[in-house]
């Protein structure tokens, strides 16, 4: 199967046109299109959770199951770009799920450093903009699915951090009663240096660094 791209210096320009696009939308049209994505990328988290939840993989092997949990997130930024839904359930308030929950918020949010957190921001949106980028460089379906896949893929199976989906596993854990997370924590070591890192990340270490690469070239 052929993959249908477009060259870099085109894609740079179809990011142009496309932030010229968003930057002029409606207040409502982008609150309500920020929903759409938010519950979107929720479904991608709740299917990490959800895979990570086999208590002989985690028990036997970790690194594999994280791996495989991995493979599956991309199809949240998949949706995004292609398309839209909504969100509803309490999954995850249930063995073996809710353990699953736990035990991940607790690595993301308790055991890193304020530091750590801000460099896996960094690495996280570099590669979620390479997927964007990538997506828009694909002419047709298939080859935007791919784009976007690989990317996103790396962020997760890598264990980097992104704000937005921080924002369904984070308050998940706080809710399902994970110990030494409440939300003061989540916004000092959760939001502010992912957020920070995600934009260094997004604007200066791919966006930048991109549209160098296509005006030097």
């Amino acid at each position: 199967m052929a993959v249908d791209a477009l060259s870099p210096f085109e894609v740079v320009e179809a990011v142009a046109k496309a932030g010229v696009q968003k930057g002029n939308m409606s207040l409502p049209k982008v609150f309500f299109s920020s929903v759409s994505a938010g519950c979107l990328l929720a479904f991608a988290c709740g299917t990490v959770l959800s895979t990570n939840a086999t208590p002989w993989f985690q028990e036997n092997a970790p690194g594999l199951i994280r791996t495989i949990a991995a493979l599956v997130f991309p199809y949240g930024l998949c949706m995004i770009i292609l398309t839209g839904a909504d969100l509803y359930g309490e999954v995850f308030a249930t063995e073996p799920f809710k353990s699953a929950v736990t035990t991940f918020a607790t690595k993301k949010q308790v055991t890193p450093d304020f530091h750590m957190i801000f460099l896996r921001g960094i690495g996280c949106n570099w590669l979620v903009c390479l997927g964007c980028f990538f997506g828009l460089q694909g002419r047709d379906l298939a080859s935007k699915i791919i784009g976007i896949w690989f990317p996103i893929f790396a962020f997760v199976s890598l264990g980097f951090d992104h704000v937005v989906a921080n924002m369904t596993f984070i308050p998940l854990g706080i809710w399902l009663g994970t110990p030494g997370i409440n939300v003061g924590l989540y916004i000092w070591k959760g939001i502010i240096p992912t957020l920070i890192g995600n934009i260094l990340g997004g604007g200066l270490f791919c966006g930048m660094s991109e549209v160098t690469t296509v005006v030097i070239l």
